[in-house]
């Protein structure tokens, strides 16, 4: 299977797909990054614990509804690779009808919820007002935010990686933008940045649903009106694995959610510096995702077009890269990672907290690229089960890692977070072992009960 790497055709195939998502994908905590520089040179440390908090809660909100993302392009991965362009159709129409129907539950219910969220943290009154305020305006780009995780899923499982990527680039960098104008131009400090990024998600969407409509006639899929008919036809199959994908979301983001908050108990700098420090763990997400996104579809096509081999290559080629982009990442954070910081914040407590805790982030290039990877793998294979129960393992270790530790501080949290990724990875090694000695990978997603 090693000779894999030999093939040059195979190494363009995963640069096709993963380069355009590693690029766009950066622009994300990019934009966290100005979201914590430009308020970070405001004069007081709570203005940046507030986004921290608000945007936690607003990232919580829409990434346990990420499955909309990876089970659309699972299930066109597949249908693409089958062939299937009655199937490519309905995975979309089902997803964005999904997606807007959540929305509209968000919008609904979003005070009761952030009253309930409140209500666990001991944030100090500042943080808690300005976090209060950037939730309130954010949640109503949900609509926008919530479509685009379809409209990405879908034109990923189509093969086509340039397309998301420039959706994600082009909204991001509206919201870079305006982030800059409202924030630092016109001094609407917190609530500029929330606003900034509700307008560029509707941005976003506008470009997305245009993309969607090329990719369509491109691939010559029946009339949309025509699926409309028939667009409950296989929902159960797309719920149930929204179902457990949004449970294993669920555990992820209660370790993270926990993460910020109990920071949040030990004073404003160390919230503020774990913000910091949370930027660089998201930049390594994305990075990281890139590949996992690249694995999402090489993996649904083959698995939709029952080939072995063409899965085996899939393997080898995205774990090679991406081992060679997460030791470049350590190398960054390792010997960069002071000057980055002092980018962020010029506010000393938080760049000296910030700095004490930087070797965690140092060790997590190398041990969270396994999780990605193999996410990416289930994701392609649409087996939401055992994501979801290599998950509920990986979250219960975290707990007991920190509450093991809780005497460190800040470091037992993110002693627990590096404990907390590498059992990710650990678990789903093993079921995919047992799977693939087993040769029941290929197995379609009806038979995975």
């Amino acid at each position: 299977m090693l000779n894999a790497l030999r093939d040059m055709s195979l190494h363009r195939q995963v640069f096709a797909l993963a380069l355009p998502m590693v690029l766009s994908n950066i622009t994300v905590p990019l934009l966290g990054l100005v979201d914590a520089a430009v308020i970070g040179h405001l004069d007081q440390a709570w203005y940046l614990g507030g986004v921290a908090v608000g945007s936690t809660m607003i990232n919580v909100t829409f990434w346990l509804l990420g499955f909309l993302r990876m089970a659309t392009t699972g299930l066109s991965a597949q249908a693409y690779g089958a062939s299937d362009k009655s199937a490519q159709a309905a995975v979309f129409l089902q997803g964005l009808a999904l997606a807007w129907l959540l929305a509209l539950v968000l919008i609904i219910f979003h005070n009761p919820v952030a009253d309930l969220v409140f209500q666990f943290s001991d944030a100090s009154a500042e943080v808690k007002q300005y976090a209060a305020q950037y939730f309130s305006i954010r949640i109503w780009g949900a609509p926008a935010a919530l479509a685009n995780f379809v409209i990405m899923g879908w034109l990923l499982g189509s093969q086509n990686a340039r397309l998301p990527m420039w959706l994600l680039i082009v909204t991001n960098v509206v919201n870079i933008v305006l982030d800059v104008l409202f924030v630092v131009g016109l001094n609407w400090k917190v609530q500029g940045a929330a606003l900034a990024s509700v307008m560029a998600d509707y941005s976003g969407l506008a470009l997305g649903l245009w993309f969607v409509s090329r990719q369509w006639l491109a691939q010559a899929l029946p009339p949309w009106r025509e699926k409309l008919g028939t667009i409950r036809e296989g929902t159960g199959r797309l719920l149930k694995l929204n179902r457990d994908i949004f449970l294993r979301s669920l555990c992820l983001q209660l370790a993270f959610t926990f993460m910020t908050f109990q920071g949040a108990t030990l004073g404003d700098d160390i919230v503020a510096a774990n913000a910091v420090l949370m930027s660089f763990l998201m930049l390594v997400s994305y990075a990281m995702d890139g590949f996992a996104y690249a694995m999402e579809a090489m993996v649904g096509k083959a698995i939709g077009a029952r080939n072995r081999q063409e899965l085996g290559r899939t393997l080898v080629g995205t774990t090679f890269w991406s081992l060679v982009i997460s030791l470049l990442l350590t190398l960054v954070f390792a010997f960069g990672g002071g000057a980055i910081i002092a980018l962020i914040s010029d506010i000393p407590a938080v760049q000296q907290e910030a700095a004490l805790y930087l070797p965690w982030l140092a060790a997590v290039p190398l041990v969270s690229m396994w999780c990605f990877l193999l996410d990416g793998i289930f994701i392609g294979a649409t087996r939401g089960r055992e994501m979801r129960n290599s998950m509920v393992v990986a979250t219960s270790s975290f707990f007991a890692f920190w509450w093991l530790l809780s005497d460190w501080g800040n470091h037992a949290l993110w002693a627990a977070m590096l404990g907390f990724l590498a059992m990710r990875g650990i678990g789903l090694a093993v079921i995919f072992a047992y799977q693939w000695q087993k040769n029941i990978f290929l197995e379609p997603f009806s038979a995975n009960k």
